[in-house]
């Protein structure tokens, strides 16, 4: 635990430093400010638990600093320290939550009285938060089992734990029969939660099984993590959602995989690279569709032969390469079509088709109509 003395006087924080059991109270740390403005930094670097503060200060006051704790809903416990027994201080810290007042000259006795008393409250919150913690991890494990057994389920309790995407990945993990993974899982979870890329969630129905929610792409992130933080085996099956509701139908499937012995491992570090590798290589033709891109130039470019190249992204995307960038082109043509007037030979350029029929070709294959065609049905509707 952290403490923090703020007064502009050495004497009184001399004092205090002196006069504090804190070893008693589980203050592994002192730090000092002798303004608002330093104990401001200081709270925002350091972000002490406790802190002891003086009303009269230069700069940034004692009850300034207060209303900012306030604005920022500071966890900890900020203690008043006045030479003024003056209430409209005192209700002005009250109305900012401040946790108790000191008078000077500061006594042993009263001065250690409230240390413990503040040392002790906030002890209890985080007892309480890491219940509550404990308690809504509970209850999300709990949802996600429902949903996937087809139960009736509060989903949108699980949301705010997964960053908006158009599609999720979700990823069923086994265990070796003989581990729990309960705290894996847990880890897992936070790992992912504050990088913004997903969340684990414990199945309640299957001791040794765990689901995986992340955003497209970011699959390697967690299995990267459970390759270097777990000794022992795991059995994955994956598949794609577009929503939480959608789990009722994969999660079977998925089961069913498993049960079949379709699953693969947690892969080796170079597979792993190689794996990250293959998402570079496609977010580079997402981005750069447009130019000249062949087997031949993403070899060069990725170090992978063609072959690999062309196995890996079928894989990974579902169709060829080829196939893959006619969409990609497609999907540009359309929003040009219907949001400006270009000519149809100057698209077909842009896209890199010097043969306007051939790219008409093309679109009509993938769109059902030409682009003439797709141009005036956008128009008159």
């Amino acid at each position: 635990m952290k403490v923090l003395i703020a007064d502009d006087e050495f004497n009184v924080r001399d004092v205090i430093r002196h006069l504090g059991q804190w070893e008693a109270n589980g203050v592994t740390q002192l730090l000092e400010a002798s303004n608002g403005d330093d104990a401001r930094h200081i709270i925002e670097t350091a972000q002490p638990e406790l802190i002891f503060t003086d009303i009269k200060m230069p700069g940034m006051n004692g009850i300034e600093l207060i209303e900012w704790l306030n604005t920022i809903s500071y966890p900890g416990k900020v203690v008043m320290i006045t030479g003024y027994d003056d209430y409209a201080f005192m209700r002005k810290a009250i109305q900012n939550n401040s946790f108790d007042y000191l008078l000077k000259p500061i006594e042993e006795e009263s001065f250690n009285a409230t240390l413990e008393r503040a040392a002790n409250a906030w002890k209890e919150e985080q007892q309480n938060l890491l219940f509550t913690e404990d308690a809504k991890r509970l209850r999300l494990n709990q949802v996600i089992t429902a949903a996937c057994q087809g139960e009736p389920a509060e989903l949108e309790l699980a949301a705010p734990f997964l960053p908006e995407a158009e599609t999720y990945e979700v990823t069923l993990l086994s265990f070796y029969q003989m581990h729990q993974p309960d705290a894996h899982l847990h880890d897992l979870a936070d790992h992912l939660l504050e990088g913004r890329l997903g969340y684990a969630f414990k199945l309640q129905h299957q001791h040794n099984s765990g689901l995986v929610i992340t955003v497209p792409g970011e699959w390697l992130a967690a299995e990267e993590w459970l390759f270097h933080h777990l000794d022992i085996p795991v059995r994955l099956v994956s598949g794609k959602i577009k929503s939480l509701d959608d789990l009722p139908l994969l999660f079977p499937k998925l089961q069913k995989e498993m049960e079949e012995q379709n699953f693969r491992s947690i892969q080796r570090l170079d597979e792993l690279e190689a794996s990250r590798r293959m998402q570079d290589i496609i977010s580079y033709v997402d981005h750069y569709y447009m130019e000249d891109i062949t087997l031949e130039n993403l070899a060069n470019r990725f170090f992978f032969s063609r072959e690999h190249i062309s196995r890996k992204f079928k894989q990974e995307t579902g169709m060829p390469l080829s196939k893959y960038l006619t969409r990609l082109k497609t999907e540009q043509a359309k929003y040009w079509l219907r949001e400006t007037d270009e000519s149809i030979y100057s698209i077909s350029s842009m896209l890199g088709y010097q043969d306007e029929k051939y790219f008409s070709k093309l679109f009509k294959k993938v769109v059902g109509v030409t682009p003439f065609e797709y141009r005036n049905s956008e128009r008159q509707e």
